[in-house]
């Protein structure tokens, strides 16, 4: 779990960087399959998304995670970056609004990364 924190950290670093908003972090270890964590973040229009989608990809090879897999573009409005159980989702606002991964995982507790822990 240190391994993955320190991921989501260095995920996290990046979004907040780079102006993405409203990044959440969900510990889904207790409620499904799917992932262990999820990194949810809104960019505020389709330029910033591709910014985040082209600079998170080269966060995750700078960093040597090798084996990312990646779904969608930034002109869909959704993308998702999966790494070995953290799923990273970034949104268009409209589209965060409707599909409401918090709502959905609302009984997943949020990951509250304070600096220096």
């Amino acid at each position: 779990m240190d391994e993955d924190i320190e991921i989501i950290r260095e995920i996290t670093t990046f979004l907040d960087d780079r102006k993405a908003e409203d990044i959440v972090v969900l510990d889904l270890r207790q409620h499904a399959n799917i992932a262990d964590y999820f990194v949810v973040s809104t960019g505020a229009n389709k330029p910033h998304l591709k910014a985040l989608h082209d600079g998170l990809q080269r966060c995750f090879k700078e960093h040597g995670y090798k084996g990312f897999q990646k779904a969608g573009v930034p002109d869909s409005g959704w993308m998702i970056f999966d790494y070995q159980g953290i799923m990273v989702h970034i949104f268009e606002r409209e589209l965060r609004e409707f599909y409401d991964l918090e709502k959905l995982w609302k009984d997943a507790p949020r990951v509250e990364l304070v600096e220096g822990e």
